[in-house]
């Protein structure tokens, strides 16, 4: 084959992969994704998966999050091992080897807009929790801490939701917040590995998976990079508000009946 010829297949093949609407605000949704997630841990699935499964659905979304947030987090691993409790994040990944498979199976076999309803469902309620402030005070123990991982693989196998649950568990205890964000790091490198057997063994990882990746993990890499900045520079009451205030935006605009918002 040609490099003319090769060129031309690969531009085909995008072609044919990528949605024909919605690329520049799914760029624009990863980036503000990747700016909660660089500062906090978490918090990009919760934006990133109602707003982008509105446009290309959530069976799509939730392997494309999952598949830019494990390429483009590989360089906080290396500070995350250091500075967690190692221990404990092997305890919860355990919990996650059952939920995730189990989440990836409701994501697989149930009907796309009940998976979206679903999901707006858990968003808005974990949201709740989070602003509540209700942290877990209690002694850590290794059946809860596996509990708490196996409700957070099932989140995170069926819509990539599986950080609220984790971050109440952890910021309840005795830790600072540079040990809890290396423990969710850690833990959500640890989880992704999960979820990309399960969603291979499931079929999920389509074409467009891959070719929207190329698309939007620049975007996501940016946001995640400035994030992370942001982490050291900036009030993180202040900033914890603005996430609140985004998940909220993503999920009531992410819902079914508001569509026409982003379609």
């Amino acid at each position: 084959m040609t490099p003319d010829a090769l060129i031309d297949g690969v531009q085909g093949w995008f072609a044919a992969a990528l949605p024909d609407h919605g690329i520049y605000a799914l760029m624009a949704f990863a980036f503000i994704a990747g700016l909660a997630r660089g500062f906090s841990g978490f918090g990009a699935a919760l934006i990133f998966i109602p707003l982008g499964g509105a446009i290309v659905g959530p069976k799509l979304v939730s392997p494309i999050l999952l598949v830019i947030d494990g390429v483009a987090t590989l360089g906080m691993i290396p500070p995350a091992w250091r500075g967690a409790n190692r221990r404990e994040v092997f305890i919860m990944a355990a919990g996650a080897a059952l939920g995730v498979p189990a989440g990836t199976a409701i994501l697989a076999l149930l009907d796309p807009m009940l998976l979206r309803w679903s999901i707006t469902i858990i968003a808005i309620s974990l949201l709740a929790l989070l602003v509540s402030g209700w942290r877990y005070h209690g002694a850590p123990s290794a059946p809860l801490t596996s509990g708490v991982g196996l409700i957070a693989g099932l989140f995170s196998g069926a819509a990539q939701l599986g950080g609220p649950p984790v971050v109440a568990y952890w910021l309840g205890g005795k830790s600072d917040r540079t040990r809890v964000r290396a423990n969710v790091v850690l833990y959500f490198s640890i989880s992704t590995v999960f979820s990309v057997i399960s969603y291979y063994v499931g079929g999920l990882f389509v074409p467009a998976v891959f070719a929207l990746t190329v698309v939007i993990l620049p975007s996501y890499a940016v946001g995640l990079y400035g994030g992370s900045k942001l982490f050291g520079l900036a009030e993180e009451r202040t900033f914890r508000i603005a996430c609140y205030v985004l998940i909220g935006v993503a999920a009531i605009v992410g819902m079914p009946l508001l569509d026409g918002v982003l379609r």
